[in-house]
């Protein structure tokens, strides 16, 4: 891993939370990730709230934000797995209920299979809790024929924020 790369690039991460207040730990989640190293906010989505998908649990609060970052890859899942665990986060079980989720779903163009990551996130065109937000920041990223695959899924603007 070589750190921070020349130029910053695009990137796309995905916020979710579904435990203690979910919608707090999603916004503290934003603004830490526009303070990390060599990293801007450029945007970010509205909340979304949605049910679990493949588990039990209260609702999650949703969101995708857009940063520009000189850091490599896995130097900025690092950052977030830290940022996941500051929040509480524990894995007791795949798809547990989480304090915070936070997932690279795009690194630029890049494609990455390790087995810590892999870019894009294998599961995104899959979700429409990532469609969605993801589509309105970025809507040349999402075609209307993706978003109509997941258009069962229920995706509900949170409207107090």
């Amino acid at each position: 891993m070589s750190g921070l790369v020349r130029d910053p690039i695009t990137a796309y991460i995905a916020l979710g939370a579904n435990l203690g207040d979910a919608r707090a730990a999603v916004l503290r989640a934003m603004r830490v990730i526009a303070a990390l190293p060599a990293t801007t906010l450029v945007r970010r989505s509205s909340l979304y709230r949605t049910a679990p998908v493949e588990a039990m649990g209260p609702d999650y609060i949703n969101a995708v934000v857009e940063v520009a970052t000189g850091l490599h890859p896995l130097e900025l899942l690092l950052e977030l797995q830290q940022l996941e665990q500051a929040a509480g986060r524990e894995r007791p079980y795949r798809n547990a209920s989480r304090t915070l989720d936070l997932d690279i779903l795009l690194y630029g163009e890049a494609s990455m299979d390790s087995p810590t990551l892999v870019i894009p996130h294998p599961r995104m065109m899959a979700r429409a809790f990532v469609l969605v937000p993801l589509a309105e920041i970025a809507p040349l990223r999402v075609s209307s024929d993706q978003l109509r695959a997941v258009s069962d899924q229920a995706v509900k603007l949170v409207t107090d924020c």
